[in-house]
C-alpha cells in the first residue's frame, strides 16, 4: 500500500524541523571549537537524537561542516548584509554596513563571535569542499565592502581617485580586530575603537566633511 501524502509530509516536516534543529546547534559549536569539532555522533548524543536519524540527514561530517557553513551565511545575511542595503548606496550604507558587522560581533549572534572569523583562520591553509565553501563566503563579503564603497564613489561621495579595494581591507581589519580583541579578552573596548578608526578612515575619503560619519 502507497504511503499518504500526508505520512510524507509529516516525515519531510519532522526531518526538516530536525535539520533546523541540528544546525542551530552546530554553529555555535564551530563558533568557538572549530568545524573539527563537529560529529554525527556527538550531534546526536547532546540532542538525544539518534545517529542514524542525523546521519540520514547529513551523510557524512563533511556534509554536515558544509552545511553548518551554509547556515551561518544565512545568518550573516539576515543579521549583517539586509539591514546595512536597506540604506541608499553612498557613505552612509557602507558605514552602516561596518555598524552591522560590529553590532553582530558585539551581541554575540554566534558566542564565539564572528563565524567566519573563527573558522576561516582553522581552513585556510586546508584543501577541499570546506575550505572552498569558506573562501567563496569570504571572497563574497569582501566583495560586497569593495562594492559598498565603490557605489559610494559613483555617488561622488568618495573621492574619485579612491581604491576601493585597499578601502575595504582596511575596514574590514578594523572590525576583524575589534571581534579578535572582544573575543579573547572578554571586553567590548575594541568595538568603539574600531568605529573611530573606520569613522576616521572613511572621513578622510569624503568629498565633502558633512558626509564623515559620527562614531558616537
Amino acid at each position: 500500500m502507497a504511503e499518504s501524502d500526508g505520512a510524507v509530509d509529516g516525515r519531510v516536516a519532522r526531518g526538516n524541523e530536525t535539520r533546523r534543529l541540528v544546525l542551530r546547534r552546530t554553529v555555535d559549536i564551530a563558533s568557538v571549537e572549530g568545524l573539527e569539532a563537529l560529529s554525527i555522533g556527538r550531534i546526536a548524543t547532546e540532542l538525544k537524537l539518534s545517529k542514524s536519524g542525523v546521519f540520514a540527514l547529513f551523510g557524512s561530517k563533511e556534509e554536515l561542516q558544509l552545511a553548518t557553513v551554509r547556515a551561518a551565511s544565512l545568518v550573516y545575511e539576515e543579521k549583517v548584509v539586509r539591514p546595512a542595503l536597506a540604506t541608499p548606496p553612498g557613505v552612509a550604507r557602507l558605514w552602516d554596513l561596518c555598524g552591522t558587522w560590529l553590532e553582530y560581533s558585539r551581541e554575540r549572534v554566534f558566542p564565539g563571535g564572528c563565524f567566519f572569523y573563527g573558522v576561516l583562520a582553522e581552513y585556510d591553509a586546508r584543501e577541499g569542499a570546506v575550505h572552498d565553501a569558506l573562501a567563496r563566503a569570504q571572497r563574497s563579503w569582501v566583495a560586497l565592502v569593495e562594492r559598498c564603497a565603490r557605489e559610494a564613489r559613483e555617488a561622488g561621495e568618495l573621492h574619485a581617485d579612491t581604491d576601493v579595494a585597499q578601502l575595504a581591507f582596511e575596514l574590514i581589519a578594523l572590525m576583524e580586530m575589534a571581534n579578535a580583541h572582544s573575543v579573547m579578552h572578554d571586553e567590548s573596548g575594541g568595538y568603539r575603537r574600531a568605529r573611530v578608526g573606520i569613522a576616521a578612515r572613511l572621513a578622510s575619503a569624503v568629498t565633502d566633511e558633512e558626509l564623515a560619519p559620527n562614531p558616537a
